[in-house]
């Protein structure tokens, strides 16, 4: 070996000629089970930011998130249909544990989704926890008791959108860099986008043609979008086995990432309290039962725009700094919703509440990407992403958020 083919060699590792070539950074080692080649390669550059099959995969994050964020944040319609309807004699408390356990389930798995993410199970996962989305989504439509609706849509349908979510958020760091801001809201408006239509096409074919039907048209929905993102959904990076575990606790030495994670589990301890109740005490102030539906569709609606801004903004001052600016705004209209008196005033709480939250939702992973190396952005975004489940499914369970907004404005 020639010397300057020698010091090229210095500092990098070999994987498989099976895979694109990735550095192996030091501390860390390529996959046992791949045949190792003899060419080596250094640190991982020329990430393409742009480009047909990059924009596909966003494309393909994008149908993801419209069919897993976009069916969890309609249940604020569910949460009331099931309250006037199929769950007349349970407590709006007990059915808002299914919306709660949908939401936590959706973050809890990316523990280890993330991990197994890095390692190179990436297909195959997403491929049956598609599958089984849109199973659910016609199983709901048999549902006639709590225990029901909690099994197959807190559940099935939770923990299988959260099978998907932590990948799909994490391989859009693969394909893109300087862009990644831009990238991340694009394909964050998926979750806006469906957040819209569910909820709207849920309050116009109800009545039409039923609870059941409305389920099964569902269904149809997610096996089209699913169906395409699992086509187009692909990695560009090779899998690396990063020591560390499951759980790195090692991860928490940086004191940016371990703040990080705590923001994130009290951003979503009450980021879904207003997306659940809001509907209900649209009409605890005599909004039209049939307006206060759309409550949430124009709430998701709003975080459309949010999630496009704050992905720009992102690029220009900072993750982190765009994650605050738009928490707080979220925040400051969270304790502005309590006294929102009539129709005009809940729309305002809605629009600057779905704007100023969908911003946090586009850009939450982006941050724990961002923290750390490439090699180890599933597992860390995994460890964000569970430790947030505590906030979610703590958060719009507690019915006193509930009581103490209808005391307030009756």
């Amino acid at each position: 070996m020639s010397e300057e083919s020698a010091s090229k060699s210095q500092g990098t590792a070999f994987v498989s000629e099976a895979l694109p070539w990735a550095a192996v950074p030091a501390g860390q080692e390529a996959l046992q089970h791949e045949e190792v080649s003899e060419k080596p390669v250094t640190h991982i550059t020329g990430t393409p930011d742009g480009g047909l099959t990059a924009w596909l995969v966003v494309v393909a994050v994008n149908l993801t998130l419209f069919s897993t964020f976009g069916i969890a944040n309609t249940w604020g319609v569910f949460q009331v249909y099931y309250e006037e309807n199929l769950l007349r004699q349970t407590s709006p408390s007990n059915i808002a544990w299914i919306g709660s356990a949908q939401y936590a389930l959706i973050y809890f798995p990316a523990l280890a989704t993330g991990r197994m993410f890095d390692l190179g199970y990436f297909r195959i996962p997403f491929l049956a926890a598609s599958c089984v989305i849109v199973v659910s989504a016609f199983l709901i439509a048999e549902c006639t008791q709590f225990w029901h609706f909690f099994l197959v849509q807190g559940f099935s349908l939770g923990i299988c959108c959260g099978i998907i979510v932590g990948p799909a958020l994490v391989v859009i760091s693969h394909w893109f860099d300087r862009k990644c801001g831009l990238a991340m809201s694009l394909a964050a408006v998926g979750a806006s986008s469906g957040s819209t239509v569910f909820p709207a096409a849920a309050q116009k074919l109800i009545p039409l043609i039923g609870f059941q039907w409305t389920m099964r048209v569902f269904g149809f929905i997610l096996l089209a979008t699913l169906g395409m993102a699992n086509i187009l959904l692909k990695r560009r990076l090779p899998p690396v086995n990063v020591r560390g575990g499951l759980f790195n606790l090692k991860a928490f030495r940086n004191t940016a990432y371990t703040i990080c994670c705590i923001s994130g589990m009290l951003g979503f301890l009450g980021l879904y309290t207003e997306l659940t109740y809001i509907s209900v005490s649209a009409i605890a102030i005599g909004v039209s039962k049939n307006f206060a539906f759309y409550i949430i569709a124009i709430a998701n609606g709003a975080s459309t725009f949010g999630r496009l801004s704050s992905g720009l903004l992102a690029d220009k001052i900072g993750v982190l700094n765009t994650m605050a600016a738009f928490t707080a705004m979220a925040g400051i209209t969270t304790f502005a919703w309590p006294f929102a008196t009539n129709e005009s005033q809940i729309i305002a709480i809605a629009t600057i509440y779905g704007f100023s939250s969908g911003g946090f939702l586009a850009l939450f992973a982006l941050a724990a990407v961002a923290l750390g190396d490439i090699e180890d952005a599933g597992r860390r975004v995994g460890m964000f992403m569970s430790l947030a489940a505590f906030g979610a499914i703590a958060g719009p369970s507690d019915i006193r958020g509930h009581q103490y907004c209808i005391r307030r404005v009756c």
